[in-house]
């Protein structure tokens, strides 16, 4: 995260809440509260770049339909300056709403109506990983990346799970890393195939379909139940922790 490390209230983080609807706004005020989160609200996409850039929060949860402007306007608006946390909390189903919030910069996308439970636990996610990018920041990239059996070795350019090693093809060593280094955020299609083969044309989804599901085959325990390769329909992909 930009800026360095940031100092927690009490024992819990700073979360700016923006939501227009006051009903939401409370019931996800209170649940943070609770939880032992320090909240800052904000009912507008201009309150919201005030608090963002004025209280330095450790998170944001942020609605999409503002009544002065687009939430992904303010995503976008604010990874210029900052790689903050952002959930996206909205009723917005289509598809083309969570690519495009999921794309301007936001870790994650959750839709109304939810529940208490998931919001909590994707905020969870979030600041662990949060305290990991800082635990790293201004120290050497790491060299090993470990998720439960799941180990790559950076500098060896070798992936093994439980002690064996898993014979990956450039592109898929390629994918694979690149959703290691974002585990718990959701990477969009197009972010994916861009970074890999650096473009991002609608026929490419197929491949990197058959990519991911070959990538499935070799890592995973059982392909037929991921638990490393979670699949957001039509968005993209998350590389899931596991503990």
């Amino acid at each position: 995260m930009k800026g360095g490390r940031r100092k927690r209230v009490a024992d819990g983080y700073r979360i700016l809440v923006v939501e227009d609807d006051a009903a939401v706004r409370r019931l996800v005020t209170t649940t943070l509260n609770v939880h032992g989160y320090a909240v800052h609200e904000a009912k507008t996409a201009s309150q919201a770049l005030l608090e963002l850039s004025s209280q330095a929060p450790d998170l944001a949860i942020l609605d999409l339909g503002l009544p002065d402007g687009d939430g992904v306007s303010v995503i976008r608006t604010l990874r210029e300056w900052s790689s903050l946390p952002v959930i996206v909390l909205s009723a917005r189903l289509e598809d083309a709403d969570k690519v495009a919030a999921l794309d301007a910069g936001a870790d994650d996308y959750l839709v109304k109506p939810f529940s208490v439970e998931e919001l909590l636990a994707r905020v969870r996610v979030a600041l662990r990983r949060l305290d990991r990018e800082r635990a790293l920041a201004g120290g050497p990239e790491e060299a090993v990346y470990e998720n439960g059996a799941l180990r790559i070795d950076y500098a060896a350019a070798c992936v093994t799970r439980d002690g064996e090693e898993v014979h990956l093809t450039p592109s898929e060593y390629k994918l694979l890393c690149l959703l290691a280094r974002n585990t718990g955020k959701v990477l969009t299609h197009n972010y994916l195939l861009k970074e890999v083969w650096g473009s991002a044309l609608a026929s490419d989804r197929s491949s990197l379909r058959v990519f991911m599901a070959t990538l499935r085959k070799k890592i995973e325990p059982d392909p037929a139940n991921p638990v490393y390769l979670q699949t957001h329909v039509g968005v993209g992909y998350r590389m899931l922790r596991v503990e």
